[in-house]
């Protein structure tokens, strides 16, 4: 292009305008966010809430047949000793009885409370589960031995080492690498902004 035709009136070319800096920053704060937990953790969950429920039919079994099983209950502890007046036989039954059906109650709330906690990755939790299992474990083969005779104790039987062996897969299941994992980690976190973001200007 020309001088002439420049003064006369035509655009000069112009080197390109740097572009506009950005309103946003790349580096943007963490936020908290709710992510799914992976497929370990809610195994473990399903497994515990079927734990609970094994739980809850064998309290409320125990409890339906308590006049049916109490005779049961005083012959298997005549068999250790049968010196003793027969009063003593019914009340020894009525502790041994109260003793099982409150320690699967107390059982039972304490293992829920123990689920809150790992669901909400409290840290140590997993050994309080393991030490509830241990107990459970134990207090279970010894009530075993006192209410699990007859047909009420067979079917009884059956309900406690059900329940045994879910929570002891439900551990299982919570001790793989991506629950562990998981909750190390404690909290879900993403570089963003909270809430709907904000377009570049």
């Amino acid at each position: 292009m020309t001088t002439d035709e420049t003064a006369a009136g035509a655009p000069a070319e112009r080197p390109d305008r740097p572009q506009r800096p950005r309103l946003r920053s790349d580096n943007e704060p963490p936020v908290l966010v709710k992510e799914p937990p992976p497929f370990a953790v809610r195994l473990c969950q399903l497994l515990w809430v079927l734990s609970f429920v094994v739980g809850g039919v064998a309290v409320v079994y125990l409890f339906v047949v308590r006049t049916d099983h109490l005779p049961s209950i005083t012959d298997a502890i005549k068999v250790v000793d049968g010196s003793r007046p027969d009063d003593t036989y019914a009340m020894a039954a009525d502790i041994v009885y109260w003793f099982t059906f409150g320690f699967m109650v107390a059982l039972l709330l304490a293992q829920i409370t123990q689920l809150v906690s790992f669901m909400s990755r409290k840290p140590g939790v997993r050994w309080w589960q393991l030490a509830t299992l241990i107990a459970q474990a134990g207090l279970y083969a010894l009530a075993l031995e006192v209410v699990g005779d007859g047909e009420q104790g067979e079917q009884l039987r059956r309900l406690m080492l059900l329940q045994c062996g879910l929570v002891a897969l439900a551990l299982l299941a919570g001790s793989v690498r991506p629950a562990l994992t998981w909750t190390a980690r404690r909290h879900d976190i993403r570089r963003g902004v909270v809430g709907a973001s904000m377009p570049d200007l």
